[in-house]
């Protein structure tokens, strides 16, 4: 069986251009933090500040897995605002133009990693 993807809500699973949407219009209601499960136990995170995003993939609780990066980015970029009301700051090259974050949820909930071309830390 293929895995599938839901958000932490318990929603049933999405698609990949289903969540991309969702995750627009949470952003657009002033949601910056979002968490998709698959069925394997994996966790993709995004957290943003409406213009860069970190995006985060783990194997399950407890994995520091991976995010997404961007090389030679410099500064930082605050206003990271997670549910809990915590407002992060991170590095830019520990995150990505939500462009791009949008382009990576979508090939991991497709394919089950993110793409091929994106840069990506492993954290573990």
């Amino acid at each position: 069986m293929a895995e599938t993807w839901s958000f932490d809500d318990g929603t049933a699973p999405v698609t990949p251009d289903a969540a991309v949407q969702a995750i627009r219009a949470r952003i657009a209601c002033g949601r910056r933090e979002t968490w998709l499960r698959s069925s394997a136990g994996r966790a993709l995170a995004l957290v943003t500040n409406a213009e860069r995003a970190m995006v985060t993939l783990t194997d399950g609780p407890g994995d520091p897995g991976g995010h997404a990066v961007s090389p030679g980015a410099g500064g930082r970029s605050g206003g990271f605002v997670l549910e809990n009301g915590q407002d992060d700051e991170y590095p830019d090259a520990d995150t990505v133009p939500l462009a791009e974050a949008f382009r990576i949820v979508r090939h991991v909930l497709a394919h089950g990693a993110p793409p091929p071309d994106a840069a990506w830390a492993v954290d573990r």
